[in-house]
């Protein structure tokens, strides 16, 4: 399990840059400034960095290994990058934040994946989502499926919304998407860098293949599934 290295009440690590998480990137800063100036206060910057990353960030596989700041260039991440992402605009506008990592079941995904692709994954994979450190406590604050996305799984009665009733969140209480799912909670730390380093160590494990492949091929995944997604999102006739 990760163990966050940080001492109760400290926060250094929760704001510092590092090279995944690289919120000292001119494009991140530019968005946290732009974010910062219709907030009126902490919280709202905290909400409407949620909104972001939420919406304008529309959920799709790429990979892992992205920096926060080709993330926000691409528009597009998953679990992993959107987190880091998320993590990174917050550190930008002097908000603490971490990652908290679990094991997830992967039929959250039925649907949301073509099912050719689903048919080939492990039964348990690895789930993030950020949390925020507001009003003296640590919130989760999961932006995983962009509205126009969730809005056309339900349409098409690939989501149960008793599963997932809502995708807002209040900057008040926690909001964790994929929660009826989860099997194991594998802790928080304050470095992107910590995860991907136990993602390695477990894609045997998952039964994912090895980095040479995402490398070679993975852009062909990335492709298909992206048309996949963007198909969900169109209006139903």
């Amino acid at each position: 399990m990760i163990k966050d290295r940080q001492k109760p009440g400290e926060k250094s690590q929760y704001l510092n840059p590092t090279e995944l998480c690289d919120w000292d990137n001119p494009d991140i800063l530019n968005k946290a400034k732009d974010i910062r100036a219709k907030s009126q206060s902490q919280r709202e910057t905290a909400l409407n960095i949620f909104l972001f990353v939420r919406d304008e960030i529309v959920f799709s596989i790429n990979d892992a290994k992205s920096k926060a700041s080709q993330t926000l260039r691409r528009g597009t991440g998953e679990c992993g990058t959107k987190t880091n992402l998320h993590v990174a605009l917050l550190r930008a506008s002097g908000i603490p934040a971490r990652f908290h990592l679990s094991k997830c079941r992967s039929e959250a995904l039925k649907g949301i994946i073509p099912d050719w692709l689903f048919d080939r994954m492990p039964n348990i994979a690895s789930h993030f989502w950020p949390e925020a450190y507001l009003s003296g406590r640590w919130i989760a604050c999961e932006g995983l499926l962009d509205r126009e996305l969730y809005i056309g799984l339900l349409n098409r009665g690939l989501l149960d919304d008793n599963l997932i009733p809502t995708i807002d969140w209040d900057a008040e209480n926690d909001l964790i998407v994929l929660k009826p799912w989860l099997v194991e909670d594998r802790g928080s730390t304050p470095s992107y860098e910590d995860i991907y380093t136990m993602l390695d160590q477990t894609r045997k494990e998952e039964g994912m293949p090895p980095r040479i492949v995402d490398r070679l091929f993975g852009w062909i995944i990335y492709s298909i599934f992206k048309r996949h997604t963007d198909k969900i999102r169109k209006p139903v006739k």
